[in-house]
This record gives C-alpha cells, sequence and structure tokens, in this order.
C-alpha cells in the first residue's frame, strides 16, 4: 500500500494535466451472416410456461446482484461506517508531525492535537472525509509513569512501553464524525478510495502543493477530484492554521478534541469524577517548560522567568486562595515528578492525584497520552479549573507568562513581586 502510495503522489497534477480529456476509440462493426433456422415443431404450452418463469427468476437474482455491488458507496455505508462518510476524501500523510520539522522526532500530545484539529478543520471547510493517520507516536520524554504509579516519597522512572498508539485508543472516531466524517488509513475504506482513485486517473487524485484551500473548494478542477493529497508545510504538518489568534476564523475550537476522547477514557473520567465529588482542578505544567540556558555570561535564563516560581506550591497557595476557598477537594494533573512537592497545599485544601485511582485507571490506561486524555476531561469538569497559562481572556491561571514566547530569554525570578498581598 505505501508502494501504491508513492506512485499516486510521486508527481504533482498541474491544471493543464487535469483538464485534459481522454479520446474514445473507435470501434467497427462487423456483420455476420447466419444460416437460415430450420423449422421447428411448436413446443407444449407448460414447457414454455416453466421456462418464462426460470427467466424471470433468473432476472431477479441477476438485478439483485447489480443492485448492490460491492462499491464505494456500499462499503461507506456498512455499520462500522455507520457516521455517513462523504464521497470525497483529504489525505494529508502516515503520521500527525511528519512531515515537517519534526520527521527525526516526536512531539507531545499537545503539538500533534494542534495539528490535527487544523487538518480536521481544513477536512470541514473542504466538506471532504478526513483519512486520519491510524497511530500516533508516543513522545518517550512524555511516557512515564511517573505520578501514577509513585509510592509514599518515590516516584517511579518506569516508562510505558511502545513507540506509538492507536488513534481509536484515543479518540471515539464515530463521535469525531459527527462534526467531521474520518476514517484511519488502515481501514477498507481507505484502501477502496485508492484503488477507486487509481483507476479515474487525473479525475481521481492530485497532489495540490501550493494550492489554497479556497481553490481547492471553488475551482471544479480540484472540487470534483475524489482524492486530494494535501501537502505540509515546512514548519509543521499543516499548513492553513496560521491565525490562531484570530479566533473568528477557527472552525473548530480547542476543546473539541479533549471532549472527542474514547469511550473507556471518557467512562474512566466519569468514575474518578463521581468518586471526588465536588471538586476544584488545576493543571501545573512544570518539566520542560521551566528549562533555563547559560547566556555567554554563565547566567541562567529561561522562555517563562516567573513559572518556576508561580508553580511551586507556596506561591500557588496565595495565587488561587482568591479562586478556591479553604477546605474544598483539590485534583492537581501534573507533570512534575518530585514526590510530595504539591504537599504544602495540603494544609487548605484536601489533594486527589491520578494515582488515587490507580485501581480504575491501571487497567486502562498504555500510555502517559490516555492518562493525560482522562486527566483533561476530570479537569473540564471542575467547579473552577485553573490552567498553567492564560489561553483564553476569561482563563484563570498560575502564572502571567505568556505560554508561547520563542525568542526572550529572561532571568528567572524566584522571589515575590513587591505587589504581592500573599
Amino acid at each position: 500500500m505505501q508502494k501504491n502510495l508513492s506512485l499516486l503522489f510521486h508527481q504533482p497534477f498541474s491544471e493543464t494535466t487535469l483538464q485534459k480529456k481522454g479520446k474514445l476509440k473507435k470501434s467497427m462493426a462487423i456483420q455476420r451472416g447466419y444460416p437460415k433456422a430450420k423449422s421447428v415443431k411448436p413446443r407444449s404450452p407448460i414447457i414454455i410456461i416453466t421456462a418464462c418463469i426460470a427467466c424471470v427468476a433468473l432476472l431477479y437474482l441477476v438485478s439483485s446482484s447489480f443492485s448492490t455491488p460491492t462499491t464505494l458507496q456500499n462499503l461507506v455505508n456498512t455499520p462500522q461506517n455507520r457516521h455517513n462518510l462523504q464521497e470525497k476524501y483529504l489525505y494529508w500523510g502516515g503520521r500527525i508531525d511528519c512531515p515537517g520539522k519534526h520527521c527525526d522526532s516526536c512531539e507531545g500530545l499537545g503539538h500533534q492535537e494542534s495539528s490535527l484539529r487544523c487538518a480536521l478543520e481544513e477536512a470541514l471547510f473542504l466538506g471532504r472525509t478526513f483519512v486520519m493517520p491510524s497511530r500516533m507516536c508516543i513522545n518517550p520524554i512524555h511516557n512515564k509513569k511517573g505520578i501514577l504509579h509513585q509510592s509514599g516519597d518515590v516516584v517511579s522512572d518506569e516508562g510505558w512501553a511502545g513507540s506509538s498508539c492507536g488513534m481509536d485508543s484515543l479518540y471515539d472516531l464515530d463521535l469525531i464524525s459527527n462534526t467531521v466524517p474520518v476514517i484511519l488509513d488502515n481501514s477498507k475504506t481507505w484502501h477502496h478510495v485508492l484503488t477507486t482513485s487509481m483507476k479515474l486517473g487525473s479525475r481521481g487524485i492530485a497532489h495540490v502543493q501550493g494550492v489554497s484551500r479556497a481553490d481547492l473548494k471553488e475551482k471544479n478542477m480540484y472540487s470534483n477530484l475524489l482524492l486530494i493529497n494535501r501537502t505540509a508545510s515546512p514548519l509543521s504538518w499543516f499548513m492553513e492554521c496560521k491565525d490562531r489568534n484570530n479566533r473568528s476564523s477557527i472552525m473548530l475550537p480547542y476543546s473539541f478534541l479533549p471532549s472527542m476522547a474514547g469511550k473507556k477514557l471518557r467512562d474512566a473520567a466519569e468514575m474518578i469524577k463521581a468518586q471526588l465529588g465536588d471538586y476544584d482542578a488545576i493543571h501545573v505544567r512544570r518539566g520542560d517548560k521551566i528549562k533555563t540556558r547559560k547566556d555567554r555570561y554563565g547566567a541562567e535564563r529561561s522562555l517563562h522567568p516567573h513559572l518556576d516560581r508561580d508553580t511551586r506550591a507556596e506561591f500557588m497557595l496565595c495565587r488561587i486562595s482568591k479562586w478556591v476557598p479553604p477546605g474544598r477537594t483539590l485534583f492537581i494533573a501534573s507533570n512534575e515528578r518530585s514526590p510530595g512537592f504539591f504537599s504544602p497545599l495540603g494544609v487548605r485544601y484536601k489533594l486527589a492525584y491520578s494515582s488515587n485511582y490507580s485501581s480504575i485507571l491501571d487497567q486502562l490506561v498504555e500510555n502517559n497520552y490516555q492518562l493525560f486524555m482522562v486527566e483533561r476531561l476530570i479537569m473540564m469538569g471542575a467547579k473552577t479549573f485553573i490552567r498553567t497559562f492564560k489561553e483564553d481572556e476569561t482563563d484563570l491561571s498560575l502564572t502571567d507568562d505568556p505560554k508561547k514566547n520563542t525568542k526572550m530569554w529572561q532571568i528567572p525570578v524566584l522571589t515575590k513581586d513587591g505587589t504581592d498581598k500573599c
């Protein structure tokens, strides 16, 4: 199948090629002479009636067989594809973050979901079914069992096995298809699409490098194609989500994919939420976000100069006191691996972690991506949810540092500001 893909997507289709029409070969009628038929005696009426009945039955069987052929449309309408797939398809590639700048590595779940959301938006805009990669790569840095398997003052450094996981183990594809029809690139439907597109030739498929999505939608030479192979931006896998700050241009909200978690993950989150009762939640992003580097004078600098300070328990107590009253149950999701790091919060709140619910999660979770998807659902169900970074004007956050800062390396601030009231 990969060989077929490389053959299909090897050369881009130009407008001239797409507009060419095939020529039909003329055929010559061949007349043949037949000897004059000999006269025959009339058949019995019973034999004639029997023969007629047999012919009718045969015609019915033949018409039935031709009325339900194994076509792409029939394959799409089978029970396993009951999300009513459309007739045209959008293919991006076999990995969420490749091609692009991450082909030799693997990004975390958040970055890959950003790419996936852009792809789904593109398919939604074009009115096409999205051909989703069947697997997502797992970054080993983000695949430690860590806080889920901590015991006392010891945190496990053991990692989950596997460098990738099935998309259908993370997301409910039928649920996604209610908004954007999707199929996996290892499905029978996709194989049938490829076969059909090869038969159709230039009317079936095109490699459309550098074509705007407006042209792909409005120009018949593209919009009538069965399959579009979209090329990647050199900076990231998808190229259409260029202005994420312009909220009016966003077709799918940031909460879309988190709410599309697989049914087993949703069920686990519901069980944990039921045990938590009335609770608040906080997501504490540390780890890679607080890394520093030395400048030419040997001084440590950080892209998020206040983050290390703002995500320490004593500063968090001050920050969240205006939002979370004392005595509340506080669910904490974090990539911090130091044992007891958030224990000081226990003087005011009842603390809860994923590790408190290992009896539910151990039999289900196979990687850290699945764990975080469950944690996200739990945090989404909290009465008050506090993020690490503010992503929207109405968000509550632990720090005022911007989430996206790729240039300004500053000296970390680890002390209180003069304006702090705590």
